[in-house]
């Protein structure tokens, strides 16, 4: 009798301790699903919680909550747990890695871009990455491929594809024009000269296309790659600069120019079956393809003012740490115009223009810190503002019906970028909007 009672007291005591252990488990659980939910409501109310490009999504059918993919991510509250369930944060600040999507160990996450509500214009691709007009084909971002090293692999695909064309040589006549020096571009520009095609590979901007533009320490690349000519190439944890040095590096062991800040403005089928390319500097290429590598973020607006193509104007804050003692003027009153006005204005003297009366669509975090360096004296904004025309020590503002000269070393425009679709449309590539498409998926 007394061994079962001892028995009994043993079974209580372990059945207590392992209530004890899943009380303190669960409370655990629920204080940190708590925590995730309140970052939620603040993504919402800062306009971070809906996605603007590729994005996981997650099965909740499927999710068993592991945690992997939020351990795998090398960026801070894209993902977080909720009742044991996967949920996105800030899923406008992804930048498309795909760390989440190779660690979830059920295939629960996919990779999508635009949302149930949101669609995105997609270009129609084929499996060899031609468009539906032949002879012009499409890889990386602007086909819904925003991870780095997927646009990696399809430039080099791409090029395979261009190269089985098998067109007879023809002076004058380029065997491809790549535009944009983006992971698809520079790729495709190492797998044209790998198979001895005469290219030449145009970027409106500079060498790296969007990670360029990607905040300096940003990581970008989660897992190895191959590169063409170089072999397989490992990248883990990598930032924006580490990236860009290994392309400058292996473009100029193999004696590559990319020609940067060359817009490209028209594409125009010719009879014989070449196309001619036009570019912002006057330039022209006959080819028998062109492969688009082009981003889909846009162009940069321009204002249209007097003096704008100055090297002293900028359409992007790049280092701001490194420009000190300057005037500044700044441009727009979006979240990127008041973000780069206050990280110049930590060491530098700046007036933020905004031609309306008000901010009407900024993050709230961004409106109570640029009101409170405001009140602080830390920087000026104008509002009801525009430039009339720059120079390289002074710009003309209109205020009102008022011009006004103020003394100015720097410019920083930020209206907002034009997109692609028109371009695309033009060549007379079709374009169809998207609703959640699946860009990656396991299996």
């Amino acid at each position: 009798m007394e061994v079962v009672i001892e028995q009994i007291a043993i079974y209580g005591s372990v059945a207590l301790l392992c209530g004890l252990v899943v009380f303190f488990y669960m409370r655990s659980l629920n204080k940190k699903s708590a925590i995730v939910v309140k970052k939620v409501e603040v993504a919402k109310a800062e306009g971070t919680f809906e996605p603007v490009s590729l994005h996981p999504f997650i099965d909740l059918n499927t999710c068993i909550g592991s945690a992997a993919c939020i351990a795998e991510c090398p960026e801070k509250d894209i993902l977080g747990i909720i009742d044991g369930k996967a949920t996105v944060i800030h899923a406008s600040n992804c930048v498309g890695h795909g760390a989440c999507f190779h660690a979830c160990p059920v295939e629960a996450i996919s990779l999508r871009i635009g949302t149930e509500k949101r669609g995105v214009d997609l270009p129609h691709v084929s499996q060899t990455f031609e468009s539906n007009i032949k002879g012009v084909f499409i890889a990386g971002e602007l086909g819904g491929m925003g991870l780095i090293k997927n646009s990696v692999e399809q430039g080099q695909q791409a090029m395979e594809n261009i190269a089985a064309l098998k067109r007879e040589k023809r002076s004058g006549v380029l065997d491809v024009v790549i535009i944009g020096a983006g992971p698809a571009g520079i790729s495709a520009t190492l797998e044209a000269k790998k198979r001895g095609l005469s290219s030449v590979t145009l970027e409106q901007d500079s060498l790296g296309g969007t990670v360029f533009t990607f905040p300096r320490s940003k990581i970008v690349m989660t897992s190895p790659m191959d590169l063409p000519l170089h072999g397989k190439a490992k990248l883990y944890d990598t930032s924006k600069g580490e990236l860009l040095a290994l392309w400058n590096k292996v473009i100029a062991e193999q004696g590559i120019t990319i020609t940067e800040r060359t817009k490209v403005e028209a594409i125009v089928p010719q009879k014989d079956g070449t196309f001619k390319v036009s570019t912002s500097t006057g330039s022209e290429f006959l080819s028998y393809a062109v492969l688009l590598a082009i981003g889909r973020r846009g162009t940069p607006r321009k204002l249209g003012v007097p003096g704008e193509e100055l090297p002293n104007v900028a359409y992007r804050l790049l280092e701001p740490e490194n420009i000190t003692g300057k005037k500044a003027i700044v441009v727009g009153g979006g979240d990127s115009a008041v973000e780069s006005a206050m990280l110049l204005a930590e060491q530098n003297e700046v007036v933020l223009s905004y031609r309306k009366d008000q901010f009407a669509r900024i993050k709230p975090k961004n409106k109570a810190a640029i009101d409170a360096a405001i009140a602080k004296g830390e920087l000026k904004v104008i509002f009801n503002s525009d430039l009339v025309s720059i120079s390289e020590q002074a710009v003309l503002m209109k205020v009102g019906e008022e011009v006004k000269e103020l003394p100015n070393d720097l410019v920083y425009i930020f209206a907002g970028g034009e997109l692609p679709t028109g371009f695309l449309q033009k060549i007379g590539i079709e374009i169809t909007k998207r609703f959640g498409h699946i860009v990656k998926k396991h299996g």
